[in-house]
């Protein structure tokens, strides 16, 4: 038994430093190899600063309507039953399904030159394509299941005996939520948060289709480590990459500590 059981730790150890462990290293060696000031001068350079304010933008904004939208559809799927649920329920899953790089050809079918609604979009001088907001619509599209799917269990198993009786008490919508759904849910949503913040930064295909590549203005950290890597700058292309692994990391901690959080409240 315990020869086993150290077999299959060793396996689960060997893959996670060769499939994690050795690229993350690998990353922070290459970022370095010219040096720390060749380093910072690629961190600090015009182009990337304005690759990582976009990431955060379009990953801020993103998570703020998923969120929004997880709780909505959480509530409605939980609380109603309608018609069109179970369809409800599949298109939440739909990102996972579907390539991103598909979606974001979608996004320029429907709303590039020539497409479904180019010609609303010219008449009013708006621009969503090649700009800031598709690359917004395109992080929404690929992280919206991640808040939905983290609360919809929860909100399932706690039923609604607790928030009908507050109901019957003359709580409005807004108390019953504050007060009783939302402090049963408040680790998972956190969680489903943290898991569609990571998502977004990290985000390619659909961002990559919808963006049109343009350094220092549509380029997000995962577009410019490709622009960078492309040229050739390949010291320069993994110390932007080292940025997303910070990211990542911090992205890391905050999970294990909502882990940590919900299993001593549990």
């Amino acid at each position: 038994m315990k020869r086993n059981q150290c077999i299959l730790i060793g396996i689960s150890i060997s893959f996670l430093v060769l499939m994690l462990g050795f690229p993350l290293v690998l990353i922070i060696v290459e970022a370095l190899s010219k040096g720390f000031e060749a380093y910072a001068q690629v961190v600090i350079d015009p182009s990337t600063v304005a690759a990582m304010k976009l990431t955060v933008l379009a990953t801020l904004i993103a998570v703020g309507l998923n969120t929004l939208f997880g709780l909505m559809a959480a509530w409605a799927i939980t609380k109603f039953k309608f018609k069109g649920k179970n369809l409800l329920v599949s298109l939440i899953d739909l990102p996972f399904a579907i390539s991103p790089v598909i979606a974001g050809l979608v996004f320029v079918l429907s709303f590039g030159r020539g497409g479904l609604f180019y010609s609303f979009l010219d008449a009013y001088n708006l621009k969503i394509i090649f700009a800031i907001p598709g690359i917004v619509l395109a992080t929404v599209f690929v992280t919206f299941p991640f808040v939905a799917r983290e609360i919809i269990p929860l909100m399932e198993s706690q039923g609604k005996d607790e928030e009908e009786a507050a109901a019957m008490m003359g709580a409005g919508g807004f108390t019953i939520f504050t007060k009783i759904t939302l402090p049963n849910i408040k680790w998972g949503l956190l969680y489903g948060i943290v898991l569609c913040m990571a998502r977004a930064m990290g985000e390619f295909g659909a961002v990559s289709v919808v963006s049109g590549h343009i350094r220092g203005k549509t380029n997000t950290l995962p577009l410019h480590i490709e622009i960078l890597y492309n040229e050739y700058q390949f010291a320069a292309a993994f110390a932007v990459a080292s940025i997303l692994v910070i990211f990542a990391v911090i992205i890391l901690i905050l999970r294990n500590q909502i882990e940590k959080r919900n299993k001593k409240e549990g």
